[in-house]
């Protein structure tokens, strides 16, 4: 399979890293400018490089558009003269822009167009990836699915549930992140080292995730496994739904729902 990249930023070369070491077929980036390039080049030796978005695209059969949203227009419309609707695949990874306006972008052509949001563990292989889709068939659509699983999880989702999902993943990694800040802050009160206690609570996350995934569990259910009467563990939690924990993630999460 041949495939290109539009975009070497953070998201465009963390992709790269990705499907370059899953060896998920032939890797050709493209950038603006060259250092970006070049940096990856060093990194990923085995891929193409190049400044011409239509020559990459027109030799591709999935495209990966990885540029900002307001760049996406002009990338679209230039690469539009040279896609084949039948044997070409475009995927695009920029927020807010949806499937119909890429459509409209490429000037209605009727090739398979994919509106995919990672987070940012793409990077280590480990995002939750969710795809929409027009103009596939379900072929079509386990070639992209199955290129992105080896960056993580994938979901296809009808594209009106994004913004929720964008929520709960993309912007709730970062809730969690926050969660771990606040946990190594009362960690060292208690007299744990910042080091030690990035390590335990690394773990403890990852845990719970397991525990969840492989034993097929819920996560109230785990928690009535954790607590016993008159224990440490409802003290905590008590403390903390008097401080309004649950509400201020739901509520979190549905700010970050864009309206």
């Amino acid at each position: 399979m041949n495939i290109t990249i539009i975009g070497a930023g953070n998201m465009g070369s963390a992709i790269a890293c990705g499907l370059y070491a899953a060896n998920a077929g032939t890797i050709t980036v493209t950038n603006r400018s060259e250092g970006k390039l070049e940096a990856l080049k060093a990194k990923l030796p085995g891929i193409a490089i190049t400044t011409d978005n239509k020559a990459a695209a027109s030799g591709a059969d999935v495209i990966i558009i990885a540029v900002k949203p307001d760049t996406v227009k002009s990338v679209a419309e230039e690469i539009a003269p040279c896609l084949e609707d039948k044997r070409q695949q475009i995927v695009s990874i920029a927020a807010g822009v949806t499937t119909g306006k890429i459509q409209e972008y490429l000037w209605g052509r009727s090739i398979p167009i994919y509106y995919l949001i990672p987070n940012i563990a793409i990077r280590v292989g480990e995002s939750m990836t969710f795809v929409s889709a027009i103009n596939s068939s379900a072929a079509k659509l386990k070639v992209v699915t199955d290129l992105f699983a080896n960056l993580g999880e994938v979901m296809v989702i009808d594209e009106k549930q994004i913004p929720a999902c964008t929520a709960l993943a993309s912007c709730g990694i970062a809730y969690v992140f926050r969660y771990i800040r606040a946990s190594m802050e009362a960690a060292i009160q208690l007299g744990i080292s910042a080091p030690d206690s990035l390590r335990i609570i690394e773990q403890t996350i990852i845990g719970a995730a397991t525990v969840l995934r492989k034993d097929n569990s819920h996560p109230e259910r785990e928690v009535d496994n954790v607590t016993t009467p008159g224990g440490l563990t409802i003290r905590g939690l008590n403390a903390m739904e008097e401080n309004g924990f649950s509400n201020a993630v739901i509520k979190g999460l549905l700010a970050s729902v864009s309206k």
